[in-house]
């Protein structure tokens, strides 16, 4: 593996350690042999990225994600499936049919990065693209029905940003899904006391009280759930059904949007 450690940004590193070292516990909840290669390969201390709640976050976040993913395409096993704003991330694997056209799509510089770990598998090809930019969705086969991810990604955006991204697939894609990490108002004023992020240079953009607050951007969309990430917390520990308590209104939501 070519990657070295200045080559993963720093929130990048988050979800990667996280992963990584669930993947070594005897009783993993998820599994991510390649989040742990990664880690092992850049042979650097990332404990900092590894506290208790974002471990449990980004554990709880990864079932989520899966399960709706499943479940949609289960409805429409032929969909066109976009990872945007991938990273490192390797949902195809979590969730093939065998069927679904998939991509895996970021910045010109992160999928340059990402070729050094990832190669382009069947039904299975990394672009380059924005999500403050249509272009790319041009390259992309047609199909009736089209499920988009993104996973932390727009708690990074401002409003602005966030508008422009989800009118941008709605012009690009006449019927789709969109699964989307969303934050509270209390994480955009406070994001500097994180227990990880705080660790890098990031800030939170634009926070939510409710999905709801993404259809006055985008009328063509409707909220078709919402699931805070205390749900699947507060499943495996005392401080999980702790902090789904003390911290009903802080964590992070997934947010299921159609058009």
């Amino acid at each position: 593996m070519e990657l070295t450690f200045g080559d993963v940004q720093e929130t990048a590193l988050i979800p990667l350690a996280i992963k990584a070292s669930e993947t070594a516990r005897s009783n993993a909840r998820i599994i991510d042999l390649k989040a742990k290669e990664i880690i092992d390969a850049l042979g650097v201390d990332v404990s900092k990225y590894d506290p208790f709640l974002s471990h449990e976050g980004v554990v709880a976040r990864t079932i989520l994600y899966r399960n709706e993913l499943k479940r949609l395409i289960s409805k429409y096993p032929d969909a066109l499936c976009i990872n945007l704003g991938c990273g490192f991330d390797d949902k195809f694997l979590q969730v093939d049919n065998g069927k679904i056209t998939w991509f895996d799509v970021d910045l010109p510089d992160q999928i340059e990065k990402r070729r050094k770990v990832y190669s382009d598998r069947d039904r299975c090809t990394m672009l380059d693209g924005s999500a403050l930019d249509g272009e790319w969705t041009r390259k992309l086969p047609k199909r009736e029905m089209t499920i988009v991810v993104m996973e932390g990604v727009l708690e990074y955006f401002s409003k602005d940003q966030v508008k422009t991204c989800i009118n941008m697939l709605c012009d690009s894609f006449e019927h789709g899904y969109l699964l989307a990490e969303l934050h509270s108002p209390f994480l955009e004023k406070n994001g500097s006391h994180h227990d990880a992020v705080k660790h890098t240079n990031a800030s939170f953009g634009w926070g939510t009280k409710s999905g709801r607050e993404y259809l006055d951007l985008e009328p063509r969309m409707s909220l078709v759930s919402e699931t805070n990430y205390n749900e699947e917390m507060k499943k495996y520990s005392i401080r999980g059904k702790l902090f789904a308590i003390v911290g009903k209104n802080i964590n992070n939501r997934l947010a299921v949007f159609k058009w």
